[in-house]
């Protein structure tokens, strides 16, 4: 028995309709949501302001995690401990302290020659001070007074002469006025060379154990060859021993000869 054949209505889907629901209008079968999202997002499409924002934005970001990482890696005070930190504290606090005992020795003078009534014996008496002063600090006049005894022993020959100098500039920033080492008077132009075991200070040959003698407020000095990744723990890493002695009377006689500068001349205004 044959099916009741159903005339087609206007409202009823022609064939061609139905095949295009499944294939597309244009033939090609057609995509579902996620195969066209797929198609849209490769092969991507950078314009050349893109990816020049792009690696405008990559170097930023790594130069900040470099930055970042030498700072955690290279703080010196990061591991350290409270009564460290303290000690360091204090070490600031002299070092104003004697900018300030400066400054203020200096309004003394100025206060001085200005309320004296014999003003030049008052200018020859301050000449006097300062020569000395200044003779202390070119090294041509021995000099005595309160300071330390920094004494390392090399017996693997690892200590370079840069860190014998890193000793004398803590102590210099620690207030040490007068510094000699091993027979030989420090001043500003004194230049360590060499290596382990052959060491020269000023051209002076000068071995272990290295013997520095610095005059200066013992109080001020120890604590600064003390602190934490100063003079005695870099030592120490070299398998060196560094002892430091204070002492109310210290003497340091090694001279220099005065030199005459070839250029500079004094200036009157």
């Amino acid at each position: 028995m044959s099916a009741p054949h159903i005339p087609e209505g206007p409202d009823s889907p022609r064939p061609d309709a139905r095949r295009g629901a499944e294939a597309g209008t244009d033939g090609r079968p057609r995509l579902t949501g996620r195969q066209r999202l797929a198609a849209g997002l490769w092969p991507p499409r950078v314009t050349r302001a893109q990816l020049t924002v792009a690696v405008l934005l990559f170097v930023l970001g790594l130069g900040l995690a470099v930055q970042v990482r030498s700072h955690s890696d290279n703080s010196a005070l990061r591991g350290a401990r409270q009564e460290d930190l303290v000690r360091i504290l204090d070490e600031l606090d002299n070092r104003t302290q004697r900018l300030e005992d400066e400054k203020q020795d200096l309004v003394d003078q100025r206060t001085g020659l200005e309320n004296s009534s014999d003003r030049a014996e008052e200018a020859r008496k301050q000449t006097r001070e300062k020569e000395q002063q200044l003779g202390i600090l070119a090294g041509t006049t021995g000099a005595q007074g309160p300071g330390i005894t920094l004494t390392v022993s090399d017996p693997h020959h690892a200590v370079g002469s840069d860190m014998l100098l890193d000793a004398v500039q803590e102590l210099r920033a620690a207030g040490a006025e007068a510094i000699e080492v091993n027979g030989v008077r420090v001043v500003a132009d004194t230049d360590f060379t060499g290596t382990g075991g052959s060491i020269q200070v000023d051209g002076k040959a000068v071995s272990s154990p290295y013997r520095f003698t610095a005059i200066g407020r013992p109080q001020d000095l120890k604590p600064a060859l003390g602190i934490p990744g100063g003079v005695v723990q870099t030592l120490e890493k070299e398998q060196a021993t560094a002892t430091v002695t204070g002492s109310d009377q210290v003497v340091v006689d090694a001279l220099r000869p005065a030199k005459r500068p070839d250029y500079a001349r004094s200036s009157s205004r």
